[in-house]
């Protein structure tokens, strides 16, 4: 199946789970760009499965370029990459085929494909499916830097263990440089091992945990977007949501604002020593009427729990009309938000980009 998204820049992902491939095409690049796959390999290696806090499926998601570039340059043409799938278990998912997982795609689909797609691993509902977006996101990223924009994440709660958040008026580019250098990014030690401890804990049980990624992004230049649909909200929020298992988003103070007085919640205004217009606080989010600010722009993603669990559940069979039990084996990831801080990254930066250009 193919899914795209976007006005100027257009990112269009392919394939499934457990098809012989994943994989995007990007349009509208501009040309005469160098990319650097290098750079790409290694953003893309940081939502990769590995560890204590993920799935055992061992994938190299190599991302080979089939078309787009020449000498490492743009020139025009739509630039596709691809990722072999290699470690693919389909018998694993042969009894969600009539017994649908609760919270799982797998009922919905039956509803709208019948038997016409591949559902083995979640098919194209799968978050599989977001290392194809990161790959678009670590281009979109090196296009942005010559912007001077910088786009960072963290782990901002996991459970009820919550991080420090990033200081809405002042990220400086050597923090979000220090969180792409750790394995558990968090801006806090402390917070980072209770948050280890929490999944590790719900793993052993056989259950999930939920928590939410913080994203910013800073040098984002003023007067990007415009009112109601052409807002940067509002062109932001499709891409965040077309990640598997996110449930919510907020930007700025977002549904805390709802908690405070106008006279809390305005962010005043105030000349910087070179005359630019800032805000002494930012519950806006870098976002006013729909149009940046020039001040960082924040948002937060919300993840539910990873709903295959081995407790067992109820569910039903299709085929027999039966209410049965299930208890789900397998690889799964206990808590999906370590690798998805990466993913919130390449979803900021595709929609930014575009918006620029």
């Amino acid at each position: 199946m193919l899914f795209s998204i976007g006005k100027k820049l257009k990112v269009s992902v392919f394939g499934g789970s457990h098809e012989p491939l994943i994989g995007v095409t990007i349009e509208g690049l501009p040309v005469g760009q160098k990319i650097d796959m290098a750079r790409v390999q290694d953003f893309i290696s940081r939502r990769a499965p590995g560890g204590a806090f993920s799935t055992s499926r061992v994938e190299s998601d190599r991302a080979v370029v089939k078309s787009g570039l020449h000498g490492g340059v743009t020139f025009g043409d739509p630039l596709t990459v691809i990722i072999q799938n290699e470690d693919m278990n389909p018998s694993e998912y042969n009894i969600f085929k009539n017994i649908p997982r609760p919270s799982h795609a797998d009922y919905t689909a039956r509803l709208k494909y019948g038997d016409t797609l591949n559902m083995d691993g979640g098919g194209p509902f799968s978050g599989r499916m977001t290392a194809p977006l990161c790959i678009a996101g670590a281009v979109a990223i090196q296009f942005l830097e010559k912007y001077g924009v910088r786009i960072g994440a963290h782990i901002f709660s996991i459970g009820d263990i919550k991080d420090e958040p990033f200081d809405p008026v002042n990220i400086s580019s050597e923090k979000l440089a220090f969180l792409e250098t750790r394995a558990f990014p968090t801006l806090s030690e402390n917070a980072g091992l209770a948050m280890q401890e929490t999944i590790l804990s719900a793993k052993d049980a056989g259950d999930s945990v939920g928590g939410i990624v913080e994203a910013c992004a800073i040098n984002v230049p003023p007067a990007l977007g415009g009112p109601m649909f052409d807002g940067v909200e509002s062109r932001l929020s499709p891409i965040f949501f077309g990640i598997p298992s996110v449930k919510a988003v907020e930007f700025g103070a977002g549904t805390g604002s709802a908690l405070l007085k106008g006279s809390e919640n305005n962010d005043p205004f105030y000349f910087d020593e070179e005359c630019v217009v800032k805000t002494k606080t930012n519950n806006h989010g870098g976002i006013l009427g729909g149009i940046t600010s020039g001040m960082p722009v924040i948002v937060r993603l919300a993840f539910k729990p990873t709903p295959s669990i081995a407790i067992e559940q109820d569910s039903v069979n299709l085929e027999t009309k039966e209410n049965v039990k299930l208890a789900i084996e397998g690889r799964h990831d206990p808590c999906i938000v370590t690798r998805a801080v990466p993913v919130a990254e390449a979803a900021l930066a595709i929609g930014l980009l575009d918006l620029l250009l």
